[in-house]
């Protein structure tokens, strides 16, 4: 892997576990000669995941809409800002940039970012390990959901296995850096739902 795209929120959350996790996980991704891609923006989460992975000398690739570069306030001290026109856009040049996902506490857009990310994967589009990092069980109650729709057979159990979770990140990253994409088809046979 050369670099690792980081889903999170432009605001800060209610919680300073969010903000600590975002500057840990950054470090960590620098320290280990990762480059780090995210959504370009200097705000919340977003902004201490770039300046957590730039302290400690690492790379960093933000990609901005260009509608959002006011709103989301681009972040000045990037190696690398590409603005872009859409949303879509921005979500598959992250794809293209990057060797994996791993989505911190967000709102909907960390969610859209994750559920794209993971659907291609399902599909074989790519073959790169997507992760929920799961500080302060932000992600509990998503993750019961998502055994739930393998369980009732709209998910099948090997793709509900292709999202990581954890909640530390040496364990984050040894699964990340060992993944090796199921080859299983899409679709759920009848029988199979029964």
């Amino acid at each position: 892997m050369k670099n690792l795209c980081v889903f999170c929120g432009s605001s800060w959350g209610r919680r300073k576990e969010f903000e600590e996790a975002a500057i840990n996980l950054s470090k960590e991704i620098a320290r280990r000669g990762y480059g780090l891609v995210y959504g370009g923006s200097s705000a919340g989460l977003m902004g201490a995941c770039a300046d957590a992975a730039l302290a400690e000398g690492g790379k960093v690739i933000g990609i901005l809409p260009d509608a959002l570069k006011a709103k989301e306030i681009d972040h000045k001290g990037l190696t690398e800002l590409h603005l872009v026109e859409s949303m879509h856009e921005r979500k598959k040049l992250m794809e293209e940039l990057s060797d994996g996902f791993i989505s911190i506490p967000g709102g909907i857009g960390t969610m859209d970012e994750l559920f794209e990310m993971w659907t291609w994967a399902t599909l074989g589009w790519h073959e790169k390990p997507s992760a929920l990092f799961n500080v302060a069980g932000y992600y509990d109650d998503l993750i019961r959901f998502l055994d739930r729709t393998a369980e009732d057979a709209f998910v099948k159990h090997e793709h509900r296995d292709m999202l990581i979770v954890e909640t530390d990140i040496a364990r984050l990253f040894d699964r990340l850096e060992n993944y090796a994409a199921p080859k299983v088809g899409k679709w759920i046979p009848k029988d199979d739902a029964l």
